[in-house]
């Protein structure tokens, strides 16, 4: 069986969601995705004939070594369409990734590897993402949830993990991107908010819940403020 560009973007989607849990529940898949349950199950039926996922009744799918390649491919050509959409077509970064869903399915092979020339051969997405290579190779990045840091250090952000445009507009706002570096001065007790440097001057306080969305890179010394 063929594995269409839209099967290597569910195999993406399943992929997202196994990073959190390791099963992908249907009704998951389909908010992901943007269909109906029906129709998402229909989509998943056809993956397990092609070997791209694994069903357990009742848990969800999981993504089979030949899924964990189609959605390498699907990946590469969402975050690629990502950074085309903002490098080059000038969107925001709290624009793209709902715009990508359209776009990165009309992105033929050669029109992908013109438009990683184009781009210097970029390995993040606006977000933070890794970018697979064209074999299918996702780097494993050495950070962590912000909201997992006990004490005060200081530290790079390496992913803003949110698709929510409101969030990022308000991250953009705070200069919260990634490649910034912050230090972590204060956490409040029982998941309170973070009181944050952002650069080297501007302070802000972070609620727990919008903290949960920044992944960082821990520069290895505490930060004594």
């Amino acid at each position: 069986m063929t594995i269409s560009a839209a099967m290597e973007r569910y195999a993406a989607e399943i992929y997202r969601l196994q990073e959190e849990n390791e099963y992908a529940p249907l009704s998951e898949v389909a908010e992901h995705v943007h269909v109906s349950l029906q129709a998402a199950s229909r989509m998943i039926r056809r993956l397990k004939e092609a070997g791209i996922v694994d069903h357990e009744p009742y848990k969800g799918v999981q993504l089979t070594s030949k899924g964990e390649n189609a959605a390498a491919r699907g990946l590469r050509r969402h975050r690629l369409a990502e950074r085309y959409l903002v490098d080059v077509m000038g969107f925001g970064w709290d624009e793209v990734h709902e715009l990508t869903h359209d776009f990165e399915l009309g992105i033929s092979p050669a029109i992908e590897a013109r438009i990683d020339e184009m781009l210097g051969y970029p390995t993040r997405c606006p977000h933070g993402e890794p970018i697979p290579d064209r074999d299918g190779n996702i780097p494993e990045l050495n950070d962590q949830p912000l909201t997992e840091v006990k004490q005060p250090i200081s530290a790079q952000v390496t992913r803003v993990r949110s698709h929510d445009p409101k969030k990022l507009r308000y991250f953009a706002e705070l200069g919260i991107l990634p490649g910034v570096s912050i230090d972590l001065l204060h956490r409040a007790p029982f998941e309170g908010p973070m009181r944050l440097r952002i650069g080297t001057w501007r302070e802000q306080v972070v609620g727990y819940q919008l903290a949960e969305a920044l992944w960082v890179r821990l520069d290895d010394t505490p930060h004594s403020d």
